[in-house]
């Protein structure tokens, strides 16, 4: 079941249907404990509309609205290895090993809805930083309550030789207009993604694929429940929280990002996430 935020109202899908939503509010919505059962219940009532696909093409958002956007690092081996190598130079490499060990996550605030843009929008390099990168990362959507009612996809757009100078700088090199894509919806399930669920990134320039690369996640090191958890200590989240989850996939000091170049995100049976570096 997916959930897709329009310009004008909220789309559900279920087993190829859509159902249209006009005075839904977002937030009242998705920050549902029960959100599967009650999205069942709205498509019981609902009649299915033909013009579903092009409200999507022509109407789509990122699917998030009040809630607050945040991230988590070094969750997978890779990450650890790439963080270490960025950081090394400037004596930081020992941090992220110690944090990939440490009982406490890396958490960190990305961004909020005015900095996220949605499938098919531009997202940003800046233009202080030379090597930049996309970074997928599987994306939990959390209730109020730190409950995980269903995932969309995200892109922790990096500024890799900020944060490599110092990791202090962190703030800089994640937080920035345009650091951040969701979407292209929100997938509801009863149960779990299963381990197998495998993130695949492509990089295009020129209509040449530059880069690809996959991770399952089962490789993440942490569960979902504990990153949630830490995340929810000290924090209270009014409309709920979105949270990525780290990235297995990391791309070689010789990729750096380029206005034009384009990045697919897919995991499914979220769908994909499209976005083109402004």
């Amino acid at each position: 079941m997916k959930i897709y935020k329009l310009k004008t109202g909220i789309l559900l899908e279920q087993d190829t249907k859509q159902y249209y939503l006009e005075h839904e509010n977002w937030d009242s919505v998705i920050n549902d404990d029960h959100l599967f059962n009650s999205v069942q219940r709205l498509t019981s009532s609902l009649t299915s509309i033909e013009n579903g696909k092009r409200l999507i093409e022509t109407e789509l958002e990122p699917p998030i609205l009040s809630q607050e956007l945040w991230a988590s690092g070094v969750t997978y081996y890779n990450s650890k290895l790439g963080r270490q190598e960025e950081s090394k130079a400037a004596g930081g490499g020992d941090f992220y090993a110690h944090v990939y060990e440490a009982e406490r996550p890396e958490l960190f605030f990305k961004a909020n809805a005015n900095r996220i843009v949605g499938s098919g929008g531009k997202v940003r390099i800046r233009q202080d930083s030379s090597w930049d990168v996309p970074e997928p990362e599987l994306t939990l959507v959390i209730t109020s309550t730190g409950k995980i009612v269903g995932y969309t996809i995200g892109n922790d757009m990096s500024s890799r030789s900020i944060e490599g100078e110092n990791p202090l700088y962190l703030p800089q090199a994640k937080t920035y207009d345009g650091c951040a894509a969701l979407g292209p919806c929100v997938y509801v399930t009863k149960e779990p993604l299963p381990p197998d669920t495998t993130i695949y990134l492509e990089i295009h320039r020129d209509d040449n694929s530059i880069f690809t690369g996959n991770v399952q996640i089962s490789q993440i090191k942490r569960t979902f429940d504990e990153l949630v958890t830490f995340l929810y200590r000290e924090c209270t989240f009014p409309f709920g929280s979105l949270l990525m989850t780290g990235t297995g996939v990391v791309p070689p000091n010789t990729i750096t990002l380029k206005s034009g170049d384009e990045i697919h995100i897919t995991v499914q049976p979220i769908g994909t996430l499209i976005n083109t570096v402004e």
